[in-house]
């Protein structure tokens, strides 16, 4: 699934929410410098962020797809798994991941963020948490079981205990398993967790060009998909045409200890 998101790396870019700026700039003044890697870069989102806080990126992504698009955007690319991919002497002053580092081992990236970290240099891992309107969760929910019942990403049926669980539960715990991960390769501060809190608008049309690029639905045939939206967008139109959501962007960071590698 982790290369699926390269189907419609157009679509991608221009649905995908971006990141909060205070987020950047708290990232960019907690580093040494100005020289970020880019962790699944996807389309370069934010990547573009961190060259317009006046920094130098470097991407890495698995998807050739993906990368290219970023390339056309203006961003530089390297195509590899980070755990594949090496530094080559190169050194960095922050290491981010946005919306991509669960698709990475936690220990291994972080020791792999250490080598192409200068001292003092920052791990940053951060993403997003949102929970559309009720009617909407339920309406994608119900959609998603008729065209998937056997999917390991199924959500839960109503009723069951663990369904009303916050999403923000189940992120917080998904980065404290970043942090351990960051906290094990053993050359990092302790780490720790920053939230931003915020807000958007969507449409109905701005919503339903969302979901494609949602990992539950990047792999569904195109009549599966159509069904999908359209469940969605009726209970969309139930509620008024639109909703504002709430999202949460959670980080775990931490700052690479020791000299510098030879």
């Amino acid at each position: 699934m982790a290369e699926s998101f390269g189907v419609d790396p157009e679509r991608y870019d221009q649905a995908r929410p971006r990141y909060p700026d205070a987020l950047v700039e708290r990232i960019v003044a907690a580093s040494p410098g100005s020289d970020v890697l880019d962790v699944g870069c996807g389309t370069g989102i934010e990547a573009r962020q961190f060259q317009a806080a006046g920094c130098t990126v470097l991407g890495v992504d698995p998807d050739a797809r993906m990368a290219e698009f970023a390339r056309r955007t203006g961003v530089e690319v390297e195509v590899a798994t980070f755990e594949a991919w090496e530094p080559t002497g190169r050194a960095f002053d922050a290491v981010v991941a946005g919306q991509a580092w669960h698709w990475v081992d936690p220990v291994a990236g972080a020791a792999k963020a250490a080598q192409a970290l200068r001292p003092g240099g920052r791990l940053a891992v951060f993403g997003h948490v949102f929970e559309p309107p009720p009617p909407v969760a339920e309406a994608y929910a119900a959609a998603f079981r008729r065209m998937a019942p056997d999917s390991p990403m199924n959500l839960r049926p109503a009723g069951d205990a663990q369904s009303a669980r916050p999403a923000l539960d189940g992120y917080q715990a998904m980065f404290a398993k970043a942090a351990d991960g960051i906290r094990r390769a053993g050359e990092f501060s302790e780490p720790e967790q920053w939230r931003f809190d915020w807000e958007q608008p969507y449409t109905r049309e701005e919503w339903l060009n969302l979901l494609p690029t949602t990992g539950g639905l990047t792999q569904f045939p195109p009549d599966e998909l159509a069904e999908v939206l359209n469940a969605v967008g009726a209970a969309i139109d139930e509620i008024g045409g639109g909703f504002t959501m709430r999202y949460t962007t959670l980080a775990a960071t931490a700052a690479r200890t020791g000299a510098a590698r030879e």
